[in-house]
């Protein structure tokens, strides 16, 4: 079972395209300015089958592009390489997945079953800990010191520049909670706080 903070169906904030989001429950790392306070305990939020989670991500028949965020994805590893399996038996999706956790520790000393099937399903790994005096407001980080890797060639010459590119946000509604959908700029951060917000590695 996945343990799910949050999810969107639709959004162009996190990354090229239109793009479904899932955003895990639960984070080992509470780094300093952190504004997804609410998705680092470990306890249980919304509980959903692969399958059932899939079908979410897919929802939207326009989307082409998957988000795992968080929280930390990698301690759902086993259950997320699941879902994109499912959903790649239905449609031919990129993947970006955000973790806190460096890229070279994932291989080396896994922090959970199945990262390394998930990690082969990844195309853009956005990876380290959110640090506040390195955050300068540009690309798909949070911060400088969090690296993008192009894990495979898929969005490398999409004409989407995830380093570089001035940051957009979106709010949406999901149920009574407001959702700031994608990497808030120091402002934009400094003006809605921590509630419901994806600051990718800041809550990892």
């Amino acid at each position: 079972m996945l343990n799910v903070a949050a999810m969107t169906a639709r959004t162009r904030a996190l990354g090229p395209g239109l793009r479904s989001v899932l955003w895990v429950q639960g984070c080992p790392f509470r780094c300093t300015g952190c504004i997804a306070e609410e998705w680092i305990p470990l306890r249980e939020a919304e509980l959903m089958t692969p399958a059932d989670a899939a079908a979410r991500l897919t929802a939207d028949p326009e989307v082409d592009g998957v988000t795992f965020s968080g929280g930390e994805p990698m301690l759902q590893a086993a259950a997320l390489a699941e879902t994109i399996a499912i959903v790649r038996r239905r449609r031919d999706v990129s993947l970006i997945c955000f973790t806190g956790y460096r890229l070279e520790v994932l291989r080396e000393r896994p922090p959970a079953r199945g990262v390394g099937e998930l990690l082969a399903a990844v195309d853009v790994l956005v990876d380290g800990l959110y640090v506040p005096a390195r955050d300068d407001g540009l690309g798909m980080r949070g911060s400088t010191n969090q690296r993008i890797h192009h894990l495979t060639g898929r969005l490398r010459e999409s004409g989407h520049d995830l380093e570089h590119r001035r940051r957009t946000t979106e709010l949406q509604f999901a149920g009574d909670d407001l959702l700031l959908v994608g990497v808030p700029d120091p402002l934009t951060a400094a003006v809605f706080g921590p509630r419901s917000t994806d600051r990718p590695g800041s809550a990892q």
